[in-house]
């Protein structure tokens, strides 16, 4: 991992655990906004993102006395959702919750999207990000550790197979990240979605996955053993499971999120969401529930959040073109 990278992580993460903020009602109002903000979430309703945004985006109309109807939009990896703010007025009534997919990956993953990611948004906040967990069903694989998972594939190439959510997920990136880096050959066996997924890696159809923590936690019982975390060190969660990259090092996964708006938004309403974001998530109250959650709560700069969103994709646009991954 780059210094640049470790410094931003650290920096991010350590603001967010420290903030310091006036009370709620210190907050002054200025104009913006006049009515209600509409914040599209690329995701079906009742997921993480999805909760996310209902909690801090709703404490963030309580803030500026405007109500953040939030619209979910999902299909194509996130794409129409991010597609539909792209295209929006940039007047701050129009804001977007992607992820990783929609900021990093998604333009090398797709033949053809309409959106620039670097261009057509003008980015507000890091929000969060998701531990990724590599779990292992030991009557399939009896392994204990990543060394051994190297061990075994090299004897014999192909053999051992892992469960994603899906083509191009953050789970199926991370997997190909630890092939590659390791120089293994494994089977990937995607599905629709990370319920199927896990339902057969603990039915043993599959012998291995990496998954969220918070999924992850859920399932580690009788075979099913998590043997690293894809976080670049011990994740405090699961105390005791070593980092992937304890031996290889640099390897590091996160699934993340962060909120933007159309390119061209005013910098002043940019930096009162921005603002507002970081009071909001200073509160004990919401910050218990999102850490509840599984979330790692960040904060950032804009010029942070563009920044990151430039490394991430460099990093896993050679990963997605080494392994040749192509989505239409």
């Amino acid at each position: 991992m780059s210094q640049t990278r470790r410094s931003l992580l650290t920096s991010l993460a350590a603001a967010s655990a420290a903030s310091a903020l006036a009370p709620w009602g210190a907050f002054a109002q200025a104009a913006y906004p006049t009515r209600p903000v509409k914040v599209i979430v690329p995701y079906a309703a009742g997921g993480g993102t999805d909760f996310f945004a209902r909690l801090v985006f709703g404490a963030m109309g309580e803030q500026l006395g405007q109500q953040f109807v939030i619209e979910n939009r999902p299909g194509a990896g996130t794409n129409i959702g991010a597609e539909a703010a792209a295209r929006a007025e940039p007047d701050g009534y129009t804001l977007l919750l992607g992820d990783t997919a929609t900021f990093a990956t998604n333009r090398t993953l797709y033949r053809k999207i309409s959106f620039d990611p670097y261009k057509d948004f003008s980015p507000i906040s890091l929000t969060g990000r998701f531990a990724l967990v590599l779990l292992v069903n030991t009557n399939k694989l009896p392994v204990t550790s990543v060394q051994e998972i190297v061990a075994e594939a090299k004897k014999t190439p192909g053999r051992i197979n892992y469960a994603t959510p899906g083509l191009g997920s953050p789970f199926h990136l991370a997997t190909e990240l630890l092939s590659q880096g390791t120089g293994i050959k494994l089977t990937h066996v995607p599905y629709r979605g990370a319920a199927p997924a896990v339902q057969d890696l603990v039915a043993g159809q599959v012998d291995m996955m990496f998954i969220d923590f918070t999924t992850a936690r859920s399932q580690i019982s009788g075979p099913i053993r998590a043997v690293a975390v894809a976080s670049p060190q011990e994740f405090a969660g699961l105390p005791g499971v070593a980092p992937v990259a304890a031996h290889h090092q640099g390897f590091e996964a996160w699934a993340w999120q962060g909120f933007v708006a159309p390119a061209g938004t005013p910098p002043e309403i940019v930096a009162k969401l921005n603002e507002t974001y970081r009071r909001v998530v200073a509160n004990p109250e919401i910050r218990a529930k999102l850490v509840a959650a599984g979330i790692d709560v960040l904060q950032s700069s804009p010029a942070e959040m563009a920044a990151y969103m430039r490394e991430e994709g460099a990093k896993w646009d050679t990963v997605i073109k080494t392994a040749g991954i192509t989505l239409e």
